[in-house]
């Protein structure tokens, strides 16, 4: 450790020189002022090629306990490494192999500055929360900010200092893959969630518990054409602003450090190379001063594109654009010291993007301690505590969405009972943990079967039915679904019919969701419905859990069985959360964050629509006005739809004034009642219409709501504010205000059962 020690001993004391021949308002200066005074220090002592090699991430290339590598990508990568051309690494876990890489940034390098160690910490590293999706459908922002926390800890733990999460895109395409990774389809919710994540993850960078978070994609990739991954993305300036932007505004107001842009194309222009996003908007309007790393490389990706004519070009376009760091494209550390040359890149140009990936460092404290994420004790005592597997089991509890519950069904009994429970998913202890864990460990969820087998009193009787898949599940684009084989459909039928209760767990493996992972057919895979069908004509009490990382068309099941639970993918602790529900321990009180739809062809379906100018006809044989002839217009299960064990009721929806001021603000206020002898909790969601617009309006939009827990029979008054900023939108005006003229008001338990209220606002 000597080298370490007497190099990073010349660095810190000429920082330190520095700052003592300052003038003394800097040595009195808030922190910011005098992080940036050592970034400056830093950066004079760096070179044109070190300044480019900040960056420059790569992935892991090679098993830093065996030899070193002597030719290959892998040679040239470590010869960067040693020359101080890489200023990040990504998917290097563990202290033993973080230490060792970091060790040579910090050691061998010229200058010592450290690396940053980045990782898909999606939803947890070994111990998983439910995807983030799920984690969506508790409404929970406490519970999720919670989850962030166990996550940033654990992962830290492990070397890592950098999450590229939270996915903060807006998808109204349930076909899309990556769906399962963000909040959903409204940006209200989706704003408040992006928010707790950040906060969840990042905390005050000020210990090893806290690692950075990274908002993504920058931007459109929620509203890729058909829902396929990777594809083109054509929408509106209205949309931009009013739908896909706002959480990555979210994001930027609550101090999120580094940003990802995207693979898509936005209008055009593909995002990692796109000026107005990145540099104008980001970086100018917003103000944003951390990092931006493009995705895994997708400043290559610019070619195929038909963007850059090679990867020399695109490294141009990508920097111009204010694509700070890039990820395994290397472009830059090829390219960008010969474009300086010929004058296509400033090298200021090249000192903003060094500059602030070196701020970053400094926040995350690696120049004062490279090695602050390296304690192999540490990640011994914290990898897997306990408390972290009470805190996934607690959200995994919350994001569980009642969808129907007829005959009350649910809770089944404790005892006296014979239950069957079908399902392969029901006894799979890998599907659960979702996709996006790369950190985790097949095989460790704990499975339906397992939780259920925690309530003896009942007898149970368990038969697999049919597989979901055949092949190798953990490598699901390498797996068939399972199209063909029914031989235990038998076992499940005899079962059911000796059953009081049939428990079916059914739906999407893990891996079927995620990135790549697209879907034209978002019905119960394989022959799961025909299973669910057989079963049903012997015997009809049947409890129905959803295992999915996206909405599922499932009209069949939603007309005949009686009670059916949206379980999501829930992480380690999956199987207690849904036993406990099930058996009424934990009342459930989820609410979609997307919409159900009833068929594949209403996709891209969502509950903020706009009205067209026929959404109805008075005639009532007229097919001239906007709708299926074959299906109808409503969803399945709407947006904010969640039942529970509960019964609750709303009333007295009640306004302060019917007026609002420029300044101003309305009360609204509704009374809630639990009218039933079971505690629980529920969601208030308020929605307002803007009937008038200089652009037109949706039919509603989410603008508030309150986690309500209430006793047996309890009322409550809830209550909202209105002000000139909630009902501001993007306007043709080009800018973000608040339009004179008339409004509606709706408080309910979900977006389509709602109470109403008019109000008007002056300016």
């Amino acid at each position: 450790m000597k080298n370490k020690h007497i190099k990073y001993s010349f660095v810190l004391i000429l920082l330190f020189s520095l700052a003592c021949n300052s003038p003394k308002k800097i040595l009195v200066s808030k922190e910011y002022d005098s992080i940036d005074k050592k970034v400056d220090s830093v950066m004079k002592l760096m070179t044109l090629e070190e300044k480019i090699g900040q960056l420059n991430q790569y992935n892991g290339f090679w098993d830093v306990t065996g030899p070193v590598p002597k030719e290959g990508q892998a040679a040239k990568k470590y010869e960067d490494l040693k020359k101080g051309l890489v200023g990040s690494m990504l998917n290097v876990k563990g202290v033993k192999d973080v230490y060792a890489l970091q060790k040579i940034a910090v050691e061998q390098t010229r200058l010592g500055i450290p690396l940053i160690f980045g990782f898909d910490v999606i939803h947890g590293y070994k111990t998983i929360s439910p995807i983030p999706l799920a984690e969506a459908a508790s409404w929970d922002l406490e519970a999720i900010q919670k989850s962030a926390e166990i996550a940033a800890e654990e992962s830290g733990a492990v070397g890592i200092n950098w999450t590229f999460a939270p996915m903060v895109d807006i998808s109204r395409d349930a076909r899309w893959g990556r769906s399962m990774e963000g909040a959903g389809e409204d940006p209200f919710l989706g704003s408040k969630i992006a928010i707790a994540r950040i906060k969840g993850f990042q905390g005050d960078l000020s210990s090893n518990k806290n690692i950075l978070a990274c908002a993504k994609h920058f931007a459109g990739y929620g509203f890729a054409e058909a829902g396929r991954d990777y594809n083109t993305v054509i929408v509106s300036d209205e949309i931009l602003h009013n739908v896909v932007l706002p959480p990555f505004k979210a994001s930027v107001d609550a101090g999120v450090r580094t940003f990802m842009n995207s693979f898509n194309e936005l209008n055009g222009i593909p995002a990692t190379g796109n000026k107005y996003l990145q540099r104008n908007l980001l970086k100018g309007d917003w103000k944003f001063d951390g990092l931006i790393v493009s995705d895994w490389g997708s400043i290559n990706e610019m070619i195929p594109h038909g963007f850059a004519k090679d990867s020399k070009q695109a490294a141009e376009i990508a920097i111009n654009a204010g694509s700070d760091m890039d990820m395994e494209s290397y472009a830059y550390v090829e390219h960008l010291s010969t474009l300086v040359r010929e004058g296509k890149v400033s090298e200021s140009t090249i000192n903003d993007a060094a500059r602030r990936i070196i701020k970053v460092k400094f926040e995350l404290g690696l120049f004062d301690n490279p090695y602050k994420y390296c304690d192999e004790a540490h990640e011994k005592a914290t990898v897997g505590k306990p408390e972290f597997h009470e805190g996934v089991l607690d959200v995994a509890k919350k994001s569980i969405v009642l969808l129907k519950n007829d005959s009350n069904l649910l809770p089944l009994k404790k005892s006296g009972q014979k239950i069957a429970l079908i399902g392969a998913l029901a006894n799979d202890k890998t599907s659960p943990l979702g996709s996006w864990r790369i950190g985790a460990d097949d095989n460790t969820a704990i499975s339906v079967l397992e939780g259920m087998q925690k309530y003896p009193n009942n007898q149970l009787m368990y038969a697999k039915g049919a597989d979901v898949a055949v092949g190798r599940a953990q490598f699901m684009w390498e797996t068939k679904i399972n199209t063909t084989d029914k031989s235990g459909f038998a076992e499940a039928i005899e079962i059911a019919k000796k059953a009081d209760v049939v428990v079916m767990v059914l739906g999407e493996h893990g891996l079927q969701s995620g990135e790549g992972r697209s879907r034209t057919d978002i019905g119960l895979p394989g022959v799961q419905k025909e299973l669910l069908e057989v079963v049903y004509k012997v015997n009809k009490n049947i409890v129905l859990v959803l295992n999915n990382g996206r909405p599922l068309a499932i009209p069949w099941a939603a007309e005949n069985i009686p009670a059916i639970v949206e379980a999501w993918h829930l992480g380690t602790q999956s199987g207690n959360a849904i036993a406990q529900v099930l058996y009424g321990d934990y009342n459930p009180s989820g609410k979609l964050p997307m919409t159900f739809p009833r068929d594949i062809g209403q996709v891209p379906i969502y509950y903020n629509y706009k009205n067209t100018g026929r959404p109805t006809m008075n005639e009532p044989e007229s097919v001239f006005w906007s709708h299926y002839i074959d299906e109808k217009n409503t969803p399945l299960f709407a947006f904010g739809h969640g039942l529970s064990y509960s019964k609750f009721e709303y009333s007295n929806l009640m306004l302060s004034s019917n007026s609002l001021s420029k300044n101003g603000t309305i009360q609204v206020s509704v009374v809630l009642k639990n009218n039933s002898n079971v505690a629980g909790k529920e969601v208030v969601q308020l929605y307002i219409r803007d009937l008038i617009g200089s652009l037109t309006r949706p039919v509603k939009e989410l603008k508030g709501f309150e986690l309500v827990e209430l006793k047996p029979f309890e009322t409550k008054t809830i209550i909202f504010t209105i002000d000139e900023k909630l009902i501001e939108f993007y306007t043709a005006n080009n800018r973000w205000e608040a339009e004179a003229g008339d409004f509606k008001v709706f408080i309910g338990g979900s977006s389509d059962k709602t109470l109403e209220a008019n109000f008007q606002y002056i300016k």
